[in-house]
């Protein structure tokens, strides 16, 4: 059951990656922790492992419908993986409480803030 359940975390967080962009921390951390009982900062390190292969693919298919400005994403990309580094640190200087009520914090404020957003 347990790997049935993975493999639809697996294809639900794919689809929504592909979608949205997002995937990782939005759907896997969440589905790890509510569903695998996973502790919250073994599902963000495990996360973080599913979503390479997962923004691959998305960004190659992506690529092929013209929706990927390089520029930009080359421009980004060296403070990202900076900031990847200096996020991952962070997660050993919090408790895992700590963590997830900021994780909660944090997806509630870009919830609203995307719903609330105006269009055009």
């Amino acid at each position: 059951m347990q790997y049935l359940l993975a493999g639809l975390i697996g294809l639900i967080s794919g689809v929504i990656s592909g979608l949205f962009g997002v995937g990782g921390g939005i759907v896997i951390v969440p589905a790890l922790m509510f569903f695998l009982k996973v502790p919250i900062k073994i599902a963000i390190g495990t996360s973080l492992a599913i979503i390479i292969p997962t923004a691959i693919v998305g960004m190659l298919k992506h690529w092929d419908q013209k929706d990927v400005n390089i520029t930009l994403a080359l421009s980004i990309a060296p403070t990202a993986i900076a900031g990847g580094y200096l996020g991952a640190w962070l997660t050993s200087q919090l408790s895992s409480g700590n963590l997830r009520r900021a994780f909660g914090g944090f997806l509630i404020i870009i919830g609203l803030r995307i719903l609330l957003m105006r269009s055009g």
